[in-house]
């Protein structure tokens, strides 16, 4: 008997389940999360899980993006070989109209992310289309689809190689996590792929992202087979490195390694390591012809009953009034609140000033004396003054970082670690770069009260905007003098969890 999957439930499903996704965590990440927060001891990186634990709970209230960078939709398809779509377009269109009625749906528009072609033009497509989709064919009479929004910052942190036979996948792991940054928004997950092909190893790290949490589980039972001994292992020894919440240094660097295999070559050992950001954004539904799946809201009483408030040791700082000399005066680690006009600027932004200035061209703004924030927000509804607004990473400004400084710039906000190109910048011009927290998107544009475009309007969330912000957290990550707290942070924590022992809670 075949069954009829109707074009219009495949739609409606996919596009039910991206909006879904884009404002509730899955709740086995919140419940690690959770717990991770309970067993912290690092004071700024137990902050940054406060703030990514009260950013979920808000926007799951408000259904608005947990992250500004609501993704590249990838969709993962077991397609039962009794069942037939009953359309006359491709599986990839019938997605693809799922997804763009997601992103473009008016009450909850998510940020279109997605350019095309991929080099020479990259034009934003506007509606987050294509998606990525992956298609096993499988007996049974039933539709199984997973879909995932995965954003940049987590995505770029993608590793590869092809190791000999003998090497050991644990030391390349270890050797690969410090050299991924905070740019992928720890704690989250480590999907690795082992096996097959490159593509195949790829495939397999990116799939295995989209199990359930369980190491807590898998701890408590103990292990049984050999990949969930190397699961633990890992685990247990990515914390160890004491990278921490946002990079910061502390306990809760992975809540969860997840490892897939594949038969390989026998003179092969492919091996994929993709990271998932505190912005982990996955649902997976069924079709079996009898209609639209949708899926259950969770009950808001489940989530940690945890509210971030601003530290007693917070500094108010007016960026209205800020001169070098209280630039000069902030340590790596202080708290700031920061309050006053702000402007911002990412990548589309900085290249197109390169490229004013070496043609002698007039910018559109002047940058002397002014902060700027690394920020492409999502669309405003509803009466906002900008969507969610949270950080992007940092380094892919870094090539800029002199070119901007000596604009006049006095500070630059962002998420992650800076490059050594930067810091030394930032240590000649005297300035300071301050880290917001990823993941908290909607919580930082509850900060900002004010919002217009001041130039470029044609990048549409790549313009440069000025902001007005009252009380915008941020953490000072790299001072006047070049000192880098993503550099001292995690040295600090990893001789403590060596000689302490702290990891037996996480």
């Amino acid at each position: 008997m075949t069954i009829l999957i109707r074009e219009a439930d495949l739609i409606e499903s996919v596009a039910d389940a991206l909006q879904f996704i884009s404002y509730f965590h899955p709740m086995d990440y919140i419940r690690a999360l959770g717990r991770a927060y309970e067993a912290e001891q690092a004071p700024a990186a137990k902050d940054a899980i406060a703030q990514i634990l009260t950013n979920s709970r808000m926007c799951a209230e408000g259904h608005r993006p947990i992250c500004q960078d609501t993704g590249i939709v990838t969709v993962f398809v077991k397609w039962g070989q009794n069942c037939q779509l009953e359309s006359t377009r491709s599986l990839q269109a019938v997605i693809d109209e799922g997804v763009r009625r997601a992103y473009l749906f008016p009450e909850n528009r998510l940020r279109a992310s997605i350019v095309s072609p991929p080099i020479f033009g990259r034009v934003n497509t506007k509606d987050n289309t294509p998606s990525v989709v992956n298609v096993e064919m499988v007996p049974g009479d039933h539709v199984e689809v997973i879909v995932a929004a995965k954003g940049g910052g987590s995505e770029n942190k993608s590793k590869f190689a092809m190791l000999n036979p003998s090497d050991s996948v644990v030391d390349w792991v270890l050797e690969q996590l410090p050299k991924m940054g905070a740019g992928w928004c720890p704690p989250g997950m480590l999907g690795i792929g082992i096996g097959g092909t490159a593509e195949q190893a790829m495939k397999l790290a990116k799939e295995s992202l989209m199990g359930d949490i369980d190491m807590a589980e898998l701890k408590q039972r103990g292990a049984v087979t050999d990949i969930e001994k190397l699961r633990i292992e890992l685990h247990d020894k990515v914390n160890a490195l004491g990278i921490g919440a946002q990079g910061l240094g502390g306990l809760a660097t992975v809540l969860d390694v997840k490892i897939e295999t594949w038969p390989t070559h026998a003179a092969s050992l492919p091996i994929a390591m993709i990271p998932n950001c505190a912005a982990t954004r996955h649902a997976h539904f069924t079709l079996d012809g009898s209609g639209p799946a949708f899926l259950e809201t969770p009950n808001l009483d489940d989530w940690p009953k945890v509210e971030w408030k601003p530290s007693k040791e917070s500094i108010r700082v007016d960026l209205d009034t800020l001169t070098p000399e209280v630039v000069a005066s902030w340590k790596p680690g202080d708290r700031l609140l920061l309050n006053g006009k702000m402007l911002t600027g990412r990548d589309a932004a900085h290249k197109r000033i390169a490229d004013m200035l070496a043609k002698g061209e007039e910018l559109p703004v002047s940058f002397r004396g002014r902060t700027i924030y690394y920020v492409g927000p999502v669309d405003p509804v509803a009466g906002e003054v900008v969507g969610p607004a949270g950080p992007t990473t940092a380094t892919r400004m870094d090539k800029f970082t002199g070119m901007m400084l000596d604009q006049g710039l006095l500070a630059m906000v962002g998420k992650a670690e800076r490059g050594p190109v930067a810091i030394e910048a930032i240590k000649q011009a005297k300035s300071a770069y301050l880290m917001a927290v990823g993941g908290a998107a909607y919580l930082v544009s509850r900060a900002i009260k004010a919002s217009k475009v001041v130039g470029f309007a044609d990048l549409g969330m790549e313009a440069i905007y000025e902001f007005d912000v009252v009380d915008m957290p941020v953490t000072v990550a790299v001072d006047a003098t070049g000192e880098s707290v993503h550099q001292t942070g995690p040295l600090v924590w990893r001789r403590k969890i060596a000689e302490e022992k702290l990891l037996e809670t996480v």
